[in-house]
């Protein structure tokens, strides 16, 4: 069993930076593929990025590309999500999600969610 607990969210303005961690306790990290997802009010949960552990990480949301990198720290059990250049459209409940070797687009394919954790961008 692994448990995942996400944190580093908050309140910035338009252009400003974040970082997530997720970080899982109960097994280690470094077999697992992990992403992160996210949910705006209203809409459904949508893949951000990701990095697996073998084979080829998925490519990120297109939105994002260029201002976000993900990133995993095996001797930490951590996985990372640096955010920059924000954009009140970023504003969601931020979830980190893991599953066996390879990350994934899908969010049904993962097995473990941490509780998530908020990022608003004000204007």
């Amino acid at each position: 069993q692994v448990q995942l607990v996400e944190s580093g969210g908050g309140l910035v303005l338009t252009g400003n930076s974040l970082t997530l961690s997720c970080t899982a306790s109960g097994r280690s990290f470094s077999t697992y593929g992990v992403a992160w997802f996210r949910q705006a009010p209203g809409k459904e949960r949508e893949f951000v990025a990701g990095i697996s552990w073998i084979g080829g990480s998925p490519a990120s949301l297109d939105s994002v590309k260029g201002r976000f990198t993900i990133s995993k720290d095996n001797a930490k059990n951590t996985v990372y999500l640096r955010m920059n250049s924000l954009k009140p459209e970023d504003t969601a409940v931020y979830y980190c999600a893991a599953r066996r070797l390879t990350a994934t687009r899908g969010a049904k394919d993962y097995d473990y969610w941490g509780q998530g954790t908020q990022v608003t961008v004000s204007s």
